[in-house]
């Protein structure tokens, strides 16, 4: 049997996504060397669409440190959302509000600028890689893989960052006396469309409903993309185009508003959890997005927890080998979940707030249109809630 090829360099990566692959970017700037692998091949990320609401922060830290300003170019920047309920519309003013907005964008937009960026700057990504294992999380970090020409390597890192997603394989490496992992099941889930119609809003809408909860979202000027609340076990087999499009209007129909229909070309069940593993560093291994967390989609918190963990994780990296100070990695699991606990705490208030629980009785429904008064009634409410959809300033 050959020997594994080795392959040296400081910064081992697992999961090339946009957290992994903005990690490798930022650290090439920085004159210091990574090597990033991914199970999955370029083209089964690329086409697995996902909707992405970016912070400003996101977007800022994409174009600044060059990775593209496509985002600028194609995305829809948003300044406000709707909450609507009671059949009534009300406007939360980003602009207004906080100074700050949003931006429309896929994240699959997101990882092909990042991939491109890191093969026109030489960047060494290998996808489609098979039989990982690490090593060592405590010492000198080793990975081991098979590339997807069959070739054994064996990586030999200062560090392993695991990005590797919500299956993430480097978290199970860690000891259980070491980590502890805090989980919220929520009661239901988001049924899913694509739809080939005209936008029905310029915002995103969030209805809050007798009949539960809708989010009305865009993709292009052609194709929309909705969800409406629905139970984790329902099966997308049993809803046809008009048993789909009744349920929408039933939600956020009324008062004017009437949503704008067409074929639906895709449909999914999409259950959602809180999840997070602290502490997100043990011995020479740190995690990252979603291996280390996870949050309802309600609060379009994911992709922007992930790139704020990485924005975070390198100023430590950076200052290791340049500055030779090893403080800001030392604090770096106690800094990123000052902001995970921030994200879940928005989170879980926005899809607690807007979805209606199966067994909900009248008081519960009357308390939860209370609270979305309460919210659009003042100004602070809505700051807020503007402040946190936006992206906390000053990141730590």
């Amino acid at each position: 049997m050959a020997a594994r090829k080795i392959i040296t360099t400081q910064v081992a990566i697992m999961g090339a996504g946009p957290a992994g692959l903005m990690l490798s970017h930022l650290l090439a700037k920085a004159g210091i060397e990574s090597t990033v692998i991914e199970v999955r091949s370029h083209k089964e990320i690329s086409e697995t669409v996902r909707a992405g609401i970016l912070e400003h922060g996101t977007v800022n830290l994409l174009v600044d440190s060059g990775v593209s300003d496509r985002v600028l170019r194609h995305g829809d920047r948003h300044d406000g959302i709707e909450l609507r309920f009671n059949g009534e519309s009300h406007r939360v003013d980003f602009k207004d509000l906080v100074g700050e907005s949003v931006w429309l964008y896929p994240q699959t937009d997101v990882f092909l600028d990042l991939a491109a960026r890191r093969k026109d700057d030489g960047g060494d990504v290998r996808y489609s890689v098979t039989d990982t294992s690490v090593h060592d999380l405590e010492g000198k970090p080793k990975v081991w893989f098979t590339d997807a020409d069959g070739v054994e390597h064996e990586i030999q890192a200062d560090f392993l960052v695991g990005a590797d997603g919500s299956r993430s394989h480097c978290r199970f490496q860690i000891p259980e006396a070491h980590r502890k992992w805090y989980f919220h099941e929520y009661p239901f889930a988001w049924f899913g469309i694509l739809a080939e119609a005209p936008r029905s809003s310029d915002e995103l809408i969030y209805a809050n409903s007798d009949n539960g909860f809708a989010l009305i979202s865009q993709r292009t000027e052609t194709v929309q993309r909705m969800y409406f609340q629905c139970d984790p076990q329902e099966n997308v087999a049993e809803w046809d185009d008009d048993r789909i499009w009744a349920e929408f209007r039933s939600r956020v129909n009324g008062n004017g508003f009437e949503l704008k229909e067409g074929p639906v070309i895709e449909k999914m069940v999409l259950p959602f959890r809180s999840f997070v593993h602290t502490p997100m560093r043990y011995g020479n291994l740190f995690l990252a997005g979603d291996a280390a967390h996870t949050v309802p989609p309600t609060g379009a918190k994911g992709l922007n927890l992930a790139i704020h963990d990485i924005k975070v994780l390198f100023e430590g990296l950076d200052s290791h080998y340049n500055s030779g100070s090893d403080r800001l990695l030392e604090t770096y699991s106690d800094r990123a979940l000052e902001r995970v606990w921030k994200a879940q705490q928005f989170s879980y208030w926005m899809t607690t707030m807007l979805h209606t629980p199966a067994d909900a009785d009248d008081f519960s429904r009357a308390r939860q249109l209370g609270e979305l008064n309460s919210v659009v009634s003042s100004r602070h409410g809505m700051a807020y809630l503007a402040e946190a959809y936006t992206g906390w300033p000053g990141a730590s």
